[in-house]
């Protein structure tokens, strides 16, 4: 790996690139089908993905047609990092078991162990028969969906292939290693005035902040919405508020302390909800919901907002919040999630939802064309990388554990084969239009 660090520090051509040895093994960070059971009869909480989560040294991958193997300079952690480790709310394992049987080049996925991570920057090592967009020395990131499109559902929307998958989540050789195994169809360009780790954050959480609140497959949001975004400050949400302003939309952030609080405000947002502060309980005990919070919470956002409901929210807690999030949406307005961090099981009144009209769209990730426009604002600089932290790769189990506690803000990076933080920029004159943005989140 030494050599092929060095020819990326050199700026080596695409045909010495292309020219390097393949190593036979690599670092990457697993977690193995034998301690699947470490966990049980935990509490959510109390399970510690530094226990789970490993620093092996792996084999390299085959390269298959319409594939690229990757030299990773950074990745980073999401959510999803995070059920892998504590396996929930089930093990990854059967997600590459049932991969593996999908074709002879698929087994390669069903391993004892799982390569996670669904984030990367980094630069092409190889490309496999039928790739002709990316070659060797191409600075790239990778969006994480995985698709087969071998069936004609795909083709309207890639998220709607029958064999969907998200890759370092349900595929294995993912991104929190020093190699990396991808479709072709799920690079794009690494934006020039970002460094490694700065252009690794923004990959899962900025697309699915896309799709869920910008694209048609989405709520749609535009000029004059009222947004409540749920998280304001975290990996999601920090990506839903730049959007929401960016868009000409009105953001009305809700966080859970006033250093998130001034994070919002740091972006641009004017309207925050500190809900620790203001003490909102909207579940009386584990069975019962406290209507008299919703219509507290609903009176709030309207002294904010001059008297007007929220068009959309941004749901993604899931269980905890989904009730109050039907209620105070306006009438016909619509409520999109993408997750339930809280809890899958979510318990809403629904006089509220089909008596006012309203809609609630689940929305999974983006398509290769959702997850380019989002990557293409932050290349042009309309939208910025919200990185908190950077970690080592041999610290990744302490990055997943202070996701997993919520002990971060924005996402947490980490470097890969990148020696150091600041390494990658190529676009001074870009990058220094936005530093303040690019930081903003680094120096709270």
């Amino acid at each position: 790996m030494k050599d092929i660090l060095d020819a990326i520090q050199s700026d080596a051509t695409s045909a010495d690139i292309a020219a390097l040895p393949l190593p036979e093994s690599y670092r990457a960070i697993t977690v193995r089908k034998d301690e699947t059971e470490m966990f049980a009869g935990l509490a959510t909480r109390d399970k510690d993905p530094r226990k789970s989560i490993h620093l092996d040294e792996v084999a390299l991958p085959e390269l298959g047609p319409g594939e690229a193997l990757v030299a990773v300079m950074a990745s980073s952690v999401n959510y999803n990092s995070v059920w892998t480790s504590i396996f929930e709310p089930m093990s990854t394992f059967g997600f590459l078991e049932r991969y593996g049987k999908v074709s002879e080049l698929t087994k390669r996925h069903d391993l004892p162990y799982h390569i996670i991570g669904s984030d990367l920057a980094g630069v092409v090592l190889r490309t496999g028969p039928g790739v002709n967009a990316w070659h060797p020395g191409d600075e790239v990131v990778a969006h994480c969906l995985s698709v087969e499109l071998e069936s004609s559902d795909g083709h309207n929307d890639t998220m709607l292939d029958p064999e969907q998958r998200i890759w370092g989540f349900e595929t294995n050789f993912g991104g929190l290693a020093e190699v990396a195994l991808v479709k072709s169809n799920q690079l794009m360009p690494k934006p020039d005035h970002l460094s490694w780790e700065e252009a690794a954050a923004p990959g899962l959480v900025n697309s699915t902040a896309y799709r869920q609140l910008v694209s048609r497959n989405g709520a749609q949001m535009k000029q004059g919405d009222n947004v409540l975004i749920w998280g304001a400050s975290g990996g999601l949400g920090s990506y839903a508020t730049q959007f929401a302003l960016a868009g000409g939309a009105t953001p009305i952030c809700v966080v859970s302390s006033e250093q998130k609080a001034e994070i919002a405000r740091k972006m641009g947002a004017e309207l925050i909800i500190d809900r620790s502060a203001e003490d909102y309980r909207f579940w009386k005990d584990e069975h019962t919901q406290d209507v008299k919070e919703w219509k507290r919470f609903g009176k709030r956002i309207r002294e904010l907002t001059g008297g007007e409901d929220v068009d959309i929210v941004f749901e993604h807690p899931g269980r905890e919040t989904f009730g109050a999030s039907v209620y105070v949406t306006r009438k016909g307005g619509t409520i999109v999630t993408c997750a339930s961090t809280s809890g899958y099981e979510h318990v809403y009144d629904n006089r509220y939802l089909w008596m006012s009209l309203k809609r609630i769209i689940g929305s999974h990730f983006a398509n290769y064309r959702e997850a380019w426009e989002a990557n293409r604002l932050i290349a042009k600089g309309k939208i910025h990388p919200t990185l908190s932290k950077v970690y080592s790769l041999e610290e990744t189990g302490q990055a997943a554990y202070d996701v997993h506690r919520n002990l971060h803000q924005g996402k947490v990076g980490v470097l890969c084969l990148a020696p150091e933080e600041g390494l990658g920029v190529r676009d001074h004159e870009l990058r220094a239009q936005h530093v303040d943005a690019i930081n903003r989140f680094r120096n709270i």
